[in-house]
């Protein structure tokens, strides 16, 4: 099993990509199917522009095996006092300024969970989240993934 760990700075949205961008490659480099490429970046994209739109820090680690590609992301924020509202289309809580950088749609948890095979997420508001994204390698290998 390979492991990924991947420190995110809140705030710096400069940074924002390096993580998803590193993975993909790794993941290109081991022959993984574009789809599943495709998937898993988007989801991990998402999850590394949360960390640093809403959280003061994070972790993502990916452990990627022949069968799978587990993600988890943990950050250190404000939290997620109702997780069924923020699993909403369109609905955030992003601040103005993350707004006016093209951030903060309200998509991120949502297009996570529709890129995830399975997908998990807790929250303890004033501590932090943390999501489960596991997609599944073999299962979209024939798939065509538009």
């Amino acid at each position: 099993m390979l492991r990924l760990e991947f420190h995110i700075t809140g705030g710096n949205f400069n940074s924002a990509g390096e993580a998803s961008s590193s993975l993909k490659k790794t993941l290109k480099q081991l022959g993984v199917s574009s789809c599943v490429i495709k998937r898993t970046v988007v989801a991990v994209y998402e999850a590394e522009v949360n960390i640093v739109a809403h959280a003061y820090d994070g972790t993502i680690t990916a452990e990627i095996d022949r069968q799978s590609i587990r993600i988890t992301v943990c950050d250190r924020g404000p939290g997620i006092s109702d997780i069924d509202l923020a699993m909403q289309a369109g609905f955030s809580t992003a601040s103005q300024r993350v707004r006016e950088m093209g951030f903060g749609a309200g998509m991120g948890l949502p297009n996570i969970k529709n890129n995830s095979d399975n997908f998990s997420i807790s929250s303890i508001p004033g501590k932090g989240t943390t999501l489960q994204i596991t997609n599944l390698i073999e299962n979209h290998e024939t798939e065509n993934c538009a």
